[in-house]
C-alpha cells in the first residue's frame, strides 16, 4: 500500500475510511497537492475549489468517525466535466462566449447524485468548446495534455477528466460521451471509461443539439471504481424525460462484477466490417486481448456485424447539430469561437431536411441490425482507437491524409447512434509506448455484463499506470 493517498482507488479509500486508517481530509489534501504539482503542465482543470473540497471532506470525516457515511464514495474526490451543471460554479464549456460571472443555481443529475453521496468535488475538468471534437483544446483555456507524453493529446471531449485520472488527480471523474467523448480519452490516457446505455444515467439539461447521442458516465483507473461510481450515477431524476424508469436503475454493478465470463459469447471484429482500421501494433494488442478473454472461458469468434458504412450517418447528424449550436451564439461573438466548430456548423447549414431525416432513418436501421447481431453474441469486441494519441493541439495526426477527428475514431460513434453500452479497456502500450485499448459493446441495459467482462480482463492483465506521477 502506497503512502500517497492520491494513488489509491476509490474502493481502497472507502475501506480505509471505514477502518479509520485514512481520512477524507488527508485524501483531499493529497489530491489537491497532486493537482498543484501537475496541473500546470497538463492543464486538466479549468476550475479548482480547494476551500469547498476541504470543507466537504471535513463533513465526510465526521460522518465516517460516527459510522454514518452517506455512501461508499463518501469523502472520495471526484471531478466534474465543464459541460455539466454544478451549483455555485460557472459552466464555461470551454468557450469565450460563456459568462464566467454566472455560477449555476442547480446541479445536473450526475453532480447532484455525487454530492448527495458525499463525494468531494474538487473542480471542473477541461473540454473542447461545447465538446465538439475528439481532442481537448479550446479558445478559453488552451491545450490539455496527456500524462504519458505531454506533447500528445489525452483525447476528448472528456480530455481533462482522462488526463486528471491518469495523473492521479483523484480516483473518480465524470465524463460525457456523444460520439466517443468518454472512450476516446480513456483509450489515449490508459484509463477505464464506460459509456452507459442511453438513459441509464439521467442527463439534464439534455444537450438539445445532440439529444439522445449524449451519455454521462464514469472515468476511473479501475473497473471496480467505475462500477462503484455507476451505482451512484444511475439514479432517477425527474428532470430527464428520456431517462430509464427507476425500475431499470436499481442494479448494483458490484454484485456480480467478479463472476467471470465463462461461456459468454464474444464477437471479435478487428475492423467493424468496412467501417474501421487499426495500426499494426494496436491490432496486435487487441488480438492478444481477445485471446486472453478466450483463455478466461469466453467463446470468442472473429466475425463482423452486418452493418452499413456508419460515418455518413454521424457526419450529417453532427454537422446539423453543430449548425444549430452555433446559431444559438450571438453573431458578434462567433469570432471568439473555435474556427473548426464554426466551419463544421457552416457545412451543417448546407444540409437539407431530407438529408437529416435520411441520416436518422439509417441510424434506426443500424440499431436494428445490431439488435439482431446480439441475438447470437453477448458482446462485441473491437479496437477502441485505431492509433496511439495524436499530437496535442491538432485535430488530426500529421501525415495521415485526414480532415476531421471522425477520421480516426471509427469505433466510437456507431454505438452512440445505437445507444448501446460500451467501455474502453486498456490493453497495453503501442509502438510509441503510449496506451492502446479495446472496446466492449453490449446489448441495451446489459451494462453489468460489459463491466464484468472488462473486470475479468483487468484481473488477468492489470492496467499500466502513467509513470512519474506517484
Amino acid at each position: 500500500m502506497t503512502d500517497n493517498l492520491a494513488a489509491l482507488t476509490a474502493t481502497q479509500l472507502s475501506d480505509l475510511y471505514a477502518s479509520g486508517e485514512a481520512s477524507p481530509v488527508d485524501t483531499t489534501r493529497a489530491v489537491l497537492d497532486q493537482i498543484e504539482a501537475h496541473n500546470p503542465t497538463l492543464n486538466c482543470f479549468c476550475l479548482i475549489d480547494a476551500d469547498s473540497a476541504l470543507a466537504t471532506a471535513r463533513d465526510s470525516e465526521t460522518r465516517w468517525q460516527k459510522g454514518e457515511p452517506l455512501s461508499a464514495i463518501d469523502g472520495i474526490p471526484v471531478t466534474i466535466k465543464d459541460l455539466t451543471l454544478t451549483k455555485g460554479w460557472p459552466t464555461m464549456r470551454g468557450s469565450r462566449t460563456s459568462n464566467p460571472d454566472a455560477p449555476q443555481d442547480e446541479d445536473a443529475p450526475a453532480t447532484a447524485r455525487l454530492r448527495e453521496a458525499g463525494a468531494v468535488l474538487t473542480g471542473k475538468t477541461t473540454t473542447p468548446e461545447f465538446g465538439w471534437k475528439g481532442v481537448t483544446d479550446n479558445p478559453l483555456t488552451g491545450i490539455t495534455r496527456n500524462p504519458w507524453n505531454p506533447e500528445r493529446t489525452p483525447g476528448g471531449s472528456s480530455g481533462g477528466a482522462s488526463s486528471a485520472c491518469a495523473s492521479f488527480m483523484g480516483p473518480l471523474h465524470q465524463g460525457s460521451d456523444a460520439a466517443g467523448s468518454i472512450r476516446i480519452p480513456a483509450a489515449f490516457a490508459g484509463i477505464f471509461g464506460h459509456k452507459p446505455t442511453f438513459g441509464l444515467v439521467p442527463n439534464y439539461p439534455l444537450p438539445g443539439h445532440i439529444g439522445n447521442l449524449a451519455n454521462m458516465g464514469p472515468m476511473t483507473r479501475t473497473v471496480t471504481d467505475a462500477a462503484l461510481m455507476l451505482n451512484v450515477l444511475a439514479s432517477p431524476d425527474s428532470r430527464d424525460s428520456m431517462a430509464a424508469p427507476a425500475s431499470a436503475q436499481n442494479e448494483n454493478y458490484l454484485n456480480a462484477l467478479d463472476a467471470g465470463i465463462e461461456g459468454v459469447r464474444i464477437a471479435y471484429s478487428p475492423t467493424l466490417g468496412e467501417n474501421g482500421w487499426a495500426d499494426d501494433d494496436v491490432a496486435a494488442a487487441v488480438a492478444a486481448a481477445a485471446k486472453i478473454l478466450s483463455d478466461l472461458g469466453a467463446i470468442v469468434e472473429e466475425v463482423d456485424p452486418d452493418i452499413p458504412p456508419v460515418r455518413p450517418i454521424i457526419e450529417v447528424i453532427w454537422a446539423a447539430a453543430d449548425a444549430w449550436l452555433v446559431d444559438q451564439i450571438p453573431a458578434d461573438k462567433r469570432e471568439l469561437m473555435d474556427p473548426g466548430l464554426v466551419a463544421i456548423a457552416e457545412e451543417g447549414r448546407k444540409l437539407s431536411v431530407t438529408d437529416l431525416v435520411g441520416a436518422h432513418a439509417a441510424r434506426v436501421e443500424l440499431g436494428n441490425r445490431m439488435a439482431r447481431f446480439h441475438e447470437t453474441y453477448d458482446l462485441l469486441l473491437t479496437p477502441q482507437m485505431p492509433l496511439e494519441a495524436i499530437e496535442a493541439g491538432k485535430n488530426v495526426p500529421d501525415g495521415r491524409d485526414m480532415d476531421q477527428w471522425v477520421d480516426w475514431c471509427p469505433f466510437t460513434y456507431p454505438f452512440n447512434l445505437t445507444m448501446q453500452p460500451a467501455c474502453s479497456v486498456p490493453c497495453g502500450l503501442g509502438s510509441e509506448r503510449l496506451p492502446v485499448a479495446f472496446q466492449l459493446v453490449g446489448r441495451h441495459w446489459e451494462d453489468a455484463l460489459v463491466l464484468r467482462a472488462a473486470r475479468a480482463y483487468e484481473k488477468a492483465h492489470p492496467f499500466a499506470a502513467a509513470p512519474g506521477y506517484v
